[in-house]
């Protein structure tokens, strides 16, 4: 990125050294590229760089209050992490960072943790810091790694961690191409005499190889140019491993390449007179950018997809380049066996990886499905994968596809948020290929349907007929539930069989229910509904289960001046008449009664024409004085 500004004429500066590595950041100084601290050094007329390690929101929101120039070559797996904690943490959640808290990765995402955050570097660290902090075991807690962490460190770190914090969600944010370079590494220093390291001594992923060689060879170097060889002594018979750090610059490990061949004099084993450079160039050779290629998954791993393609070399698609929905798990898009039909990104990688793009190639069959469809005005679907200022995003045949707020629902004010990860029916309305722009309405589609629903249903409705429906709107006198397409409206005094204040005590906005039609109105397109059902009639099941000289167990509910309410089953009340509320005259029911108590009464009689019954407690009294004269 860097390099491209330059070559545009741009003044060029980077927040902290562009790469841990002194030889190239000198390189760059050498050729204007100013290094600052802070954003404040800044003058007006110089870019900004955002190194790989990322930076804290802070740092964002000062470069865009300011208005400030800046390109972002932030690693995708970093902001990743960012996008990770500032979530976990805007849950509540607490976050812990296995990591170095004072290199400039861990910095930058503990910048973007809206609340509290700690670090750990060791599984020792990690029991030291619960020690310290015992009340984080109570808590919710999300885990990531640096993207640099080591491997082994990280599966140590993670039985202690579940041992701690049950309530823990992990992350493991550690990069694939990292973690598979440490266990190359490691493999090879088990079967060297001497490992030579190449990269800076302030590269955290440099420092990490070095330790995890030296675990098993003892004669193990880190150097940081060809140069530092002559001060290591080396035995002809000595077999030599070479490893280099993910920001050690090609120019730097092939001077150290070709030091190491004048050092040993041509003898190099098994590379029949050819060097790891030319052997390296040979292999890559006949494969160049934008390249079609066939390859085969062999490996999915959590940021990438390893390929094989019939090479001596590996390709491998990042997750950024598998698909154009950026939420998109690896296993849900390939399996491995698959065969691909993939683009060539980059050959020039010093490991003899080649990078590759599934989503790139899907995208350019993509464009020509969709200036077909809008073409012949077909409609096309696709899964939204995001919701953005203005709208949402939604990928169809491999192209993203921004349909606006005002194009996206059938009515405004209607959640967006609820259309992610859904299936969407949509057409084109615009499409300019050349600026990668497709714009489409998945409304127009609605109001088809509906108009269509409509039609349906007007022309087979029916007084009685059943509906399933979706409750749209709440007011206070009633629900309006949509019927396919139609809206009718349950009146609250049909909701229920027992007074209610409003709508929300029975139903709420998005509960499917059952109605019947119980009036149309085809002039003003009004449909009235019923929803409560016979069978819950409360006189019915009264009627039902009780009789006259029943005995019941009631519940006061209500005075008045000549008698009791008493509630026998939600939605039926009886009467206790004063007169029967004692078997002596009583001024008022509160001197017997007060609302709220629950006494026995006897059903005396039931006016199934009124729905009224009739209670008495003074007949139980004068039974129980009759039995108590007869014994």
């Amino acid at each position: 990125m860097v390099e491209s500004l330059l070559a545009e004429g741009k003044s060029v500066s980077t927040l902290g050294p562009i790469i841990h590595n002194k030889q190239m950041v000198d390189l760059l100084e050498s050729r204007g590229v100013q290094t600052v601290k802070e954003c404040s050094q800044l003058s007006e007329n110089r870019t900004l760089v955002i190194r790989s390690h990322g930076v804290t929101k802070e740092v964002y929101d000062y470069l865009n209050e300011n208005n400030m120039h800046y390109a972002d070559a932030t690693c995708p797996f970093v902001l990743k992490i960012h996008k990770i904690v500032a979530r976990e943490s805007s849950n509540g959640r607490v976050i812990l960072i296995a990591g170095d808290s004072t290199h400039p990765e861990v910095e930058g995402i503990i910048g973007h943790c809206i609340g509290e955050a700690f670090t750990f570097k060791n599984e020792e660290k990690l029991c030291e810091l619960a020690d310290k902090f015992p009340f984080l075991k109570n808590k919710e807690v999300s885990v990531v790694a640096q993207t640099t962490f080591d491997v082994e460190e990280w599966k140590k770190c993670l039985k202690t961690l579940k041992k701690l914090y049950t309530n823990a969600i992990f992350f493991d944010t550690i990069c694939n191409a990292t973690s598979q370079r440490q266990l190359d590494a490691f493999e090879l220093a088990g079967v060297s005499d001497v490992m030579i390291v190449i990269g800076g001594r302030h590269s955290s992923n440099t420092n990490k190889l070095f330790d995890i060689c030296k675990r098993c060879c003892r004669r193990t170097y880190l150097i940081e140019t060809a140069a530092e060889l002559d001060s290591i002594t080396l035995r002809d018979d000595d077999k030599i491993g070479i490893t280099a750090g993910a920001s050690t610059p090609a120019i730097i490990i092939k001077e150290v390449l070709d030091r190491m061949s004048e050092i040993k004099s041509g003898e190099v084993e098994n590379l029949n007179e050819q060097n790891f450079e030319e052997l390296l160039e040979e292999s890559l050779k006949n494969l160049n950018t934008n390249d079609k290629v066939h390859g085969v998954v062999v490996r999915i791993a959590p940021n990438e997809v390893y390929v094989d393609l019939d090479r001596k070399q590996t390709g491998y698609i990042p997750v950024s380049e598998l698909s154009n929905d950026p939420t998109v798990k690896p296993e849900d898009v390939v399996k491995v066996g698959d065969e691909l039909e993939l683009l060539i990104m980059r050959t020039n990688d010093q490991e003899g990886m080649i990078m590759l793009s599934k989503r790139r190639l899907d995208a350019a069959k993509g464009w020509d499905v969709l200036e077909k469809a809008l073409e012949e005005e077909t409609i096309l679907t696709g899964v939204v994968s995001e919701v953005v200022k203005g709208g949402v995003i939604a990928v169809s045949n491999g192209v993203r596809v921004f349909i606006p707020a005002s194009q996206a629902t059938a009515s405004r004010g209607e959640s967006l948020e609820a259309l992610l990860k859904t299936t969407v029916e949509f057409r084109l309305l615009e499409i300019n290929k050349q600026r990668r722009k497709a714009v489409g309405s998945v409304r127009s589609v609605l109001k088809e349907k509906n108009k269509a629903a409509k039609e349906a249903f007007w022309s087979s409705v029916e007084v009685g007929k059943k509906y399933t429906g979706t409750v749209k709107s709440l007011t206070s006198y009633g629900a309006f539930v949509d019927i396919g397409g139609v809206d009718g409206m349950i009146h609250i005094s049909e909701l229920s069989w027992t007074r209610i204040k409003n709508p929300s005590e029975v139903v709420n906005v998005g509960d499917t229910v059952e109605v019947y039609v119980k009036g149309i109105d085809t002039e003003k397109g009004n449909i009235s509904l019923g929803y409560k059902k016979d069978e819950d009639n409360p006189w019915t099941k009264f009627t039902s289960n009780y009789n006259v000289d029943d005995v019941v167990d009631v519940t006061i509910d209500g005075m008045s001046s000549f008698g009791a309410f008493a509630v026998i089953i939600p939605g039926v009340k009886g009467l206790i008449h004063i007169s029967q509320i004692a078997n002596r005259r009583i001024d008022k029911p509160q001197d017997e009664l007060t609302v709220g108590q629950t006494v026995k009464a006897k059903i005396t009689a039931i006016d199934n024409e009124q729905k009224r019954v009739s209670l008495s407690i003074r007949a139980l009294l004068a039974e129980n004085d009759a039995e108590e004269a007869a014994e």
